[in-house]
């Protein structure tokens, strides 16, 4: 289990600050379909020395996704964008939090390098909140998309957003830069955003994915949400209902892992079988794409099931 210190420089410094002196939550012991590989072999490395040598910042390190082995040897990474440090404190999340520092405007060049580097044929862009930005980062956002253009023009665009509440204009300038996905969780149901997403309004956050679509309706959305939280069955086919009633085309739903006893409790550990269940009722509901496991993330296989699904699309089209 991971502890709440990062060793820094040599100085002992809390990653989680807000909450170091809450009581600790007790961790459940994970089941065998939760366990993965330790990551190992030449192409993992060479993903991670890409990686370091542009001085980038991923979330399948920042986040402790179980998934990184995996997707590092297949030299799939999630970019993470505007720093390491978050201005928001969600209780599920184990990205750093804090001041962060200024915006690095050559990240950009930097992510086009490593795209091109890795020959990627689809690339997932995220980043932290940055509250504390006149536009919440929309602009970086905008000019890593067109460096990527610029440096790989086949490559296709994910991106992953924050919600850019209170944000005017924010969303808007992120779509015009036509990612060929724009998706943005949801993360739990509504009942649990107090205790577990305190900083966002899950209403905004889904008219944000439907603004998307009002605004440019060729781009494909998407979104994710965590199981294990104490949320009901009921209640995550309600947010499918929402998802689907605000045009959102792809979900992902994943089983929550307690990064640190300061986080959020698991309160259980969904079993395969509810996942396939879930997936069966999303695909009936109308999602073109529909990824439900206890281990899928977000950006989890995102451009194997993308292309996919683009030549299924372009197929049909072909047909007439």
């Amino acid at each position: 289990m991971a502890t709440l210190i990062d060793s820094l420089s040599g100085d002992q410094k809390p990653r989680h600050p807000e909450k170091e002196h809450r009581p600790d939550n007790p961790v459940l012991r994970k089941p065998d379909w939760i366990r993965v590989r330790a990551p190992v072999g030449g192409d993992y490395a060479e993903t991670r020395s890409i990686v370091k040598d542009n001085n980038l910042v991923t979330v399948c390190e920042e986040a402790g996704c179980p998934n990184i082995g995996e997707c590092w040897t297949q030299k799939h990474a999630t970019f993470m964008i505007l720093g390491d440090t978050c201005t928001r404190a969600c209780a599920f999340c184990n990205v750093k939090t804090g001041l962060p520092e200024a915006v690095d405007h050559d990240e950009a060049n930097r992510i086009a390098d490593a795209v091109v580097k890795m020959e990627l044929k689809h690339v997932v862009i995220t980043s932290v909140d940055r509250d504390d930005l006149d536009d919440g980062g929309a602009q970086h956002f905008v000019d890593v998309i067109r460096a990527i253009r610029n440096a790989s023009p086949q490559t296709t665009i994910e991106i992953l957003t924050p919600d850019f509440l209170r944000k005017q204009g924010a969303t808007e300038r992120v779509i015009d830069a036509q990612p060929d996905v724009f998706n943005h969780n949801l993360e739990t149901v509504p009942r649990l955003y107090l205790s577990i997403r305190p900083g966002a309004r899950y209403f905004h956050s889904l008219r944000l994915l439907e603004k998307v679509k009002d605004r440019d309706p060729a781009q494909f959305t998407k979104s994710g949400l965590m199981v294990g939280l104490g949320e009901s069955k009921e209640e995550v086919m309600q947010v499918m209902d929402d998802m689907r009633s605000a045009g959102i085309d792809f979900l992902t739903i994943g089983q929550y892992l307690q990064p640190t006893r300061k986080h959020a409790a698991v309160q259980r550990f969904v079993d395969p079988q509810e996942f396939k269940a879930y997936e069966t009722i999303a695909r009936a509901k109308g999602f073109l794409m529909v990824s439900a496991t206890p281990l899928t993330r977000s950006s989890y296989h995102a451009g194997d099931d993308f292309q996919q699904l683009r030549a299924a699309r372009d197929a049909a089209l072909a047909r007439g």
